[in-house]
């Protein structure tokens, strides 16, 4: 089927477009100028701060908040063009001469989609890049504290733990490990040694192999009635030799990181390591971040086919209906995004069901108003 381009697409697409933009701008302000501006004026006036390292930071704050202003502002910009059409009675005229709904929102596909594509690389691209470039501009990398690795048998019992109390540039601080032995209590372990390293890096063995290097390390032998029988103090402790410690490393530096400072790409690789070593709550948490990543720049679209419907009011009809409704389903959308998240992180729902959720939901009310509205 052929696709032909007439001038009331170009009209309605232009619409659109400009009405989307002004919304997006108007969303990027609003939400940058009260908080973040104001602070870094502050931070500029007060010497903290450079003018153009100010510049930076407001810069690379902007595609966090892209990321929100896409769908919102598709969906009050269409809304907005079709509302206006509506009353101004153009939608009348495009089916006087023959356009249908689905021919009239055909522009809007177009654009929107385009709008889908920039919200998935902006959480994909744009936003890890911009979070690693604040934390360069701030002067401070990601901090974990309490970092803890257990190694088990093949029956699960534990036969090592590692407890990292401070992580921060590829240096740990005050690292604990704990030796368990072979004796199992009803729910407790018998400890076998404690060794206790000031500090800690990522290293190699001499033949080659990955490990975790301990300095200035405090070794307490326990006897089987708990008590310490022997202290020893060694300059350097290798520990977790072989694939345990590249897996303990990585997760431990994702670990520091929000989900939106890393990629697509590291958060499947991430997501399936937390699977390998079975973090379940971990794994289930990550794997629904990672579906929303598809999902959330879809909802775009989504939202865009709602503004439209929503738009198509009667002469008599108050306009602000469709924006109060409009407004609603984005304070739901974005309001009910961390109650999914626990439920996925918990268990209770598959991540796959708590990601697919909200777009569902958005295509029921498009099927909802579509049937309730004379289009």
């Amino acid at each position: 089927m052929k696709f032909n381009i007439t001038i009331y697409d170009r009209y309605i697409f232009k619409q659109i477009f400009f009405a989307t933009f002004v919304a997006i701008l108007l969303f990027t302000i609003v939400w940058i100028a009260p908080e973040i501006l104001l602070r870094v004026i502050k931070h500029i006036f007060t010497g903290e701060t450079t003018v153009q390292t100010g510049i930076l930071i407001l810069v690379c704050e902007i595609p966090k908040i892209l990321g929100k202003a896409f769908p919102m502002g598709l969906l009050l910009g269409t809304l907005f063009t079709f509302d206006k059409l509506s009353k101004d009675s153009e939608l009348t005229i495009f089916r006087a001469v023959g356009m249908s709904f689905k021919r009239m929102i055909a522009p809007l596909i177009v654009l929107s989609a385009v709008v889908t594509a920039l919200c998935f690389v902006t959480y994909d691209k744009l936003i890890p890049i911009s979070c690693k470039k604040l934390l360069e501009l701030r002067g401070r990398g990601s901090i974990v504290t309490q970092f803890i690795y257990t190694t088990k048998d093949r029956y699960n019992h534990p036969k090592e733990a590692v407890i990292v109390s401070k992580f921060q540039k590829g240096m740990m601080t005050d690292v604990i490990v704990m030796d368990f032995n072979n004796e199992i209590y009803d729910d407790l372990h018998g400890l076998e040694k404690v060794m206790i390293g000031e500090k800690g890096v990522m290293g190699k063995t001499k033949d080659g192999k990955p490990c975790w290097k301990l300095f200035d390390v405090t070794v307490y032998n326990i006897d089987d009635n708990g008590v310490f029988n022997l202290i020893q103090n060694l300059k350097n402790q290798e520990i977790l030799i072989g694939e345990s410690s590249v897996n303990a490393y990585n997760i431990m530096v994702n670990s520091t990181k929000r989900d939106r400072e890393i990629t697509n790409k590291e958060l499947k690789q991430y997501v399936k390591l937390l699977k390998e070593e079975n973090l379940n709550e971990e794994y289930r948490l990550n794997y629904n971040k990672y579906l929303q990543r598809y999902f959330h720049p879809f909802v775009c679209m989504l939202l865009a086919i709602l503004g439209a419907i929503l738009g198509f009011s009667k002469p008599r009809e108050h306009r602000l209906i469709g924006f109060v409704i409009a407004i609603g389903f984005i304070f739901a959308y974005y309001v009910t995004l961390p109650f999914f998240d626990f439920l996925a992180e918990k268990g209770v729902l598959s991540p796959i069901l708590t990601a697919s959720l909200p777009p569902i939901a958005f295509l029921l009310a498009i099927i909802a108003f579509y049937k309730t509205k004379d289009l």
